[in-house]
């Protein structure tokens, strides 16, 4: 077979779909080579500041490790600005939305949220509440987020920083990524339920 003959998802037969199945793992293998496709891309991103978006990822990741973050922390930090390019009003969603098979919820939800953490640096000089994060202020996993955006995003752009290469978290990103999705052991069992609130 070399592709199903359905044409409507409710026709297909248990063979159609145990053969998707193994492509879609096979293809699956190559999701670190796309992260890292993805991540080249953010050196063509949003421009202005002193570093490139993938300068800033990388730093933000660096700083991480430099801090003795776990794999989980360092890879959110990495990929914590994967969705600029396509998702530039909710790219803290869509990179949560990547990572949340692979990682402790906590780290899930520490980059979900950022984006909003960080406009406590910037908020007010668009007449917006730069304390809107506040509204999280009693979940358990807030001042980690607030850790997070302090130590690792909102530091992240500065040229001299000394940045390790891409090549250098690859190791890292095969590791996390090989783990089996939504391990409870990993991600927990509440999250391995659905999504934990907010």
């Amino acid at each position: 077979m070399q592709q199903v003959a359905f044409r409507q998802m409710k026709d297909g037969t248990r063979e159609e779909y145990q053969f998707l199945d193994r492509l879609e793992s096979a293809f699956n293998e190559g999701l670190v080579e796309r992260l890292i496709k993805a991540l080249e891309n953010l050196d063509n991103s949003l421009s202005g500041y002193q570093v490139t978006r993938l300068e800033h990822s990388l730093q933000s990741a660096a700083r991480a490790e430099a801090d003795g973050a776990d794999d989980d922390l360092i890879v959110g930090a990495l990929l914590h600005d994967l969705g600029d390019e396509l998702a530039p009003y909710n790219h803290s969603q869509l990179a949560a939305a990547i990572i949340r098979p692979y990682v402790r919820s906590q780290v899930t939800w520490i980059i979900h949220h950022h984006g909003l953490f960080q406009k406590v640096y910037y908020a007010h000089f668009f007449a917006e509440d730069p304390h809107e994060r506040d509204r999280y202020k009693h979940h358990p996993w807030y001042q980690s987020c607030v850790d997070f955006c302090e130590r690792y995003d909102q530091a992240s752009f500065d040229p001299d920083y000394p940045t390790p290469s891409l090549e250098h978290f690859k190791p890292l990103l095969e590791r996390v990524f090989s783990r089996t999705p939504f391990d409870p052991a990993v991600i927990g069992e509440a999250e391995a339920q659905g999504p934990v609130a907010e």
